[in-house]
């Protein structure tokens, strides 16, 4: 069984959507990477910090998911990072209420021994200098490297962010996020220029219109699922990273054309993320449901046509 290592941040959320709003509940980009990518046959760690206050429950709930807990260092006198946030109308936009980085302010990121020639490392958003620790912890260079990062990191450690790009085969960003970094408003030039940077392969994640996969000169596209309900797109994108990783963990394949199904199960697991607040959908997601849906995307996207 392949190995994964995790990176990024185990979290409280406290969310508003039109739907409704939460207290403070399970997040963090490594709970719903590990969650998603525990649908997988593949033996994973989370690499992350919590404080005192952050419930054992918590931790038992990814370790009953087969995701090693090893590396989430709990630091007693501290407090979990807290995010807090405000979603507009339309779902795609949000307003950040608060943000406590308490005990990740200072995180030191350990991958545990037996996990240091993992195949694959999927890097979650974090600051630039932190996913390269986790990269220099490596005993041997892994197979397939994500890198999952956002606009933050490009406007206030750009330099840092550029460094661990190079050094990563995969990047997933969404289009506001790839036009910053390269100043190009075409996805097909910005994705170009994100090759020239290092990544092999670029992933632009769009929301409710889908994700578009670049190798080369290939693209390939994935459209999202129309879903009836949208509760919560807090997590999606994690969710999304956590498929994609988890896939091509489990079938120890990265060429193109296995990315591609690779996208389309990181899509399908996001649409579940989405229809209940914080991480409830995928703690209840059954494989059932999975490959039903899996269904409802090929069918959305296969077709037949006579060329003349």
């Amino acid at each position: 069984m392949s190995k994964l290592v995790i990176v990024g941040t185990v979290a409280f959320d406290a969310i508003e959507t039109p739907f409704g709003k939460t207290d403070k509940i399970l997040g963090g980009a490594a709970t719903f990477i590990g969650l998603a990518a525990s649908q997988f046959s593949v033996d994973s760690a989370a690499v992350s910090v919590v404080g005192g206050d952050f419930p054992q429950e918590y931790l038992d709930l990814l370790s009953n998911r087969n995701v090693n807990i090893d590396g989430i260092e709990i630091i007693k006198e501290g407090k979990t990072f807290f995010w807090s946030g405000k979603y507009h109308n339309d779902m795609n936009s949000r307003d950040t209420l608060a943000t406590e980085l308490n005990v990740l302010a200072d995180f030191d990121p350990k991958v545990p021994e037996h996990y240091k020639d993992a195949e694959v490392v999927m890097l979650g958003n974090l600051h630039p200098m932190v996913q390269m620790s986790v990269l220099n912890q490596m005993s041997k260079k892994p197979k397939l490297v994500i890198l999952d990062t956002m606009n933050f990191w490009m406007d206030c450690a750009l330099e840092d962010l550029h460094k661990v790009i190079k050094k990563v085969d995969v990047i997933t960003i969404n289009d506001e996020e790839a036009r910053q970094l390269t100043g190009e408003y075409s996805l097909v030039v910005a994705a170009r220029k994100i090759h020239e940077m290092g990544p092999q392969y670029v992933v632009i994640k769009k929301g409710e219109h889908g994700a578009l996969l670049f190798h080369d000169d290939n693209v390939f596209y994935a459209p999202a699922l129309p879903l009836e309900e949208v509760f919560d797109p807090t997590g999606a994108g994690d969710t999304f990273a956590g498929g994609f990783a988890g896939y091509l963990a489990s079938t120890e394949n990265y060429s193109f054309e296995n990315m591609k199904n690779a996208v389309i199960f990181g899509s399908n697991l996001a649409s579940f993320c989405v229809e209940k607040f914080g991480t409830e959908r995928m703690q209840n997601l059954t494989k059932d449901e999975i490959d039903y849906r899996l269904k409802e995307f090929k069918q959305l996207t296969q077709f037949n046509i006579e060329l003349s």
